[in-house]
């Protein structure tokens, strides 16, 4: 360690420690009114490379690298201004590489590894550059100019807010990861730092630019409507001034409104056939024609008695069935006629069937499943029942309604 070099980091720090509303002070206003504090404090401040004078005549600023270090640690994005200069930085990497390689080539383990520190030291300062400049694109976003006060000027610095962003993609394009790559040969660590860390900023910064330059486009979309906007009021306002007696005209009694007026949408009326429109006759003859018709029998059928049922008697089950898929039948015409919901048990107990009620339930379902698609979707058929107190999850079935939809 060099004892020089530690002891004047100490005197800086302190001095900057000791002196810090004077710094501070001259980092707001930007320049130090010499009578506000003595001619020691100020010698002394630039003796240390703190202040200095730009011209012989011009007043004290700070030094350009304690204003950064101050817009850095403070995260000041007034007039923090970014980086871009990625080329020199990368050649300045490949240079420290080939340092680093030719010391280990001839043994020189001591100089090989400050040239490694000094390698990391700057790929590291290259990919907080990135980070921070990014970082201070997405703080302006954030607050969306706030720093400036007119609409004018939060345009020009969205302008130039995309055209460092054009400046950043530009510059990061020089990246050539099969060079870098090459440079660092077998060697761990060079592949490390030039290979994987680089990379790794380098995906993070092409998204999060790809993010702010959407952002900005937006940002600037908003403010120049917020623009127009302002000159429509502000003209407005003016040609009040000059013609104070104005009264605008009732343009509701206009025949033609003007379309900045005319801003209502328009009102659309119920849909409906025009049965009247003879040019919609063809139209409306084919519509009717694949409307389905539902023919059913109304001649009265011959009651017959039904007889005991007797599984041993095929032609007596027949009749049965007959007889229950006719009652099924006259049920849906039945609600087809009246448009009437009626549930299974009321037909049922209306018309005096004589077959068991559950099997009457169970005869609806099946003629309401077997009927065609396009037939079953003029009925609607809804189920009465309770679950089950023992079994859960089954469904006792103890009715049904049929309807039309």
């Amino acid at each position: 360690m060099n004892p020089n070099l530690y002891n004047s980091g100490l005197k800086l720090l302190h001095a900057m420690s000791r002196h810090a509303d004077v710094i501070m002070q001259v980092y707001l206003s930007g320049s130090l009114d010499e009578s506000s504090t003595t001619p020691q404090v100020i010698d002394n401040l630039k003796k240390l490379g703190i202040l200095w004078r730009p011209e012989p005549e011009a007043e004290l600023r700070l030094k350009s690298a304690v204003r950064n270090l101050l817009e850095n640690s403070l995260q000041d994005e007034r007039s923090r201004q970014i980086d871009a200069n990625i080329g020199s930085a990368l050649n300045g990497l490949k240079t420290l590489a080939d340092h680093y390689k030719e010391a280990l080539h001839h043994g020189r383990f001591a100089e090989s590894q400050g040239h490694l520190n000094d390698l990391r030291e700057h790929v590291y300062s290259l990919t907080e550059s990135m980070s921070n400049s990014v970082r201070i694109l997405f703080s302006r976003i954030h607050n969306e100019f706030g720093y400036v006060a007119s609409i004018d000027a939060k345009i020009r610095e969205n302008e130039l807010a995309q055209s460092q962003v054009s400046t950043m993609l530009q510059q990061i394009e020089l990246f050539q990861f099969d060079v870098l790559a090459e440079t660092a040969g077998s060697n761990r660590e060079l592949r490390l730092l030039l290979v994987v860390t680089l990379q790794q900023s380098f995906s993070r910064a092409t998204q999060e630019l790809s993010l702010v330059q959407a952002r900005l486009l937006e940002l600037l979309g908003r403010f120049r409507e917020y623009r127009g906007r302002t000159r429509l009021l502000k003209g407005f306002l003016l040609h009040q001034e000059q013609h104070p007696d104005f009264q605008p005209a009732d343009y509701s009694a206009l025949s033609a409104v003007p379309m900045l007026f005319n801003q209502a949408s328009g009102i659309i009326k119920p849909a409906a056939a025009d049965v009247y429109n003879v040019a919609h006759e063809t139209d409306l003859q084919q519509l009717v024609a694949r409307i389905k018709a539902l023919h059913r029998n109304d001649k009265p059928q011959t009651q017959r008695s039904s007889g005991k049922v007797s599984l041993d008697n095929p032609a007596g089950e027949a009749v049965v069935e007959n007889k229950l898929k006719q009652a099924v039948e006259s049920y849906f015409c039945d609600i087809i006629d009246s448009g009437q919901t009626v549930t299974a048990l009321q037909y049922w107990q209306q018309q005096q069937l004589e077959c068991d009620a559950e099997v009457w339930i169970y005869r609806v379902l099946d003629g309401y499943q077997s009927l065609p698609d396009e037939e079953k979707q003029y009925f609607e058929l809804a189920t009465h029942g309770h679950a089950d107190p023992v079994y859960s999850g089954n469904y006792v079935v103890e009715d049904v309604e049929l309807g039309l939809k």
